[in-house]
């Protein structure tokens, strides 16, 4: 699977600063931002409202839209090879 490029198809914020992240070929993962979220950019979704209200997908891939505005290139997102990498959740979801 060499050439697959992992596209985020769905993305669900939870209260624990987790997002369960769905992708095209049907894998889908838990990815833990906590851990993320002490300091630089990733500060300001500290904020559980704004870490969930702002989460979405922007360059097919998880992001948060803080301005609002919908712009790929001002928002903050994590690189889908490494979400594709996170061990599969699939099991847990019925």
């Amino acid at each position: 699977m060499q050439d697959y490029f992992p596209i985020v198809v769905q993305v669900i914020p939870l209260d624990n600063y987790h997002v369960q992240v769905f992708f095209d070929d049907g894998k889908i993962v838990e990815y833990d931002a906590a851990k993320d979220l002490q300091g630089g950019i990733f500060k300001q979704l500290q904020d559980i409202r704004i870490f969930k209200d702002s989460c979405t997908i922007l360059n097919d891939t998880l992001a948060w839209d803080i301005s609002g505005d919908r712009n790929p290139s001002e928002c903050i997102d994590i690189d889908p090879f490494t979400l594709y990498e996170l061990e599969s959740i699939n099991h847990l979801i019925a």
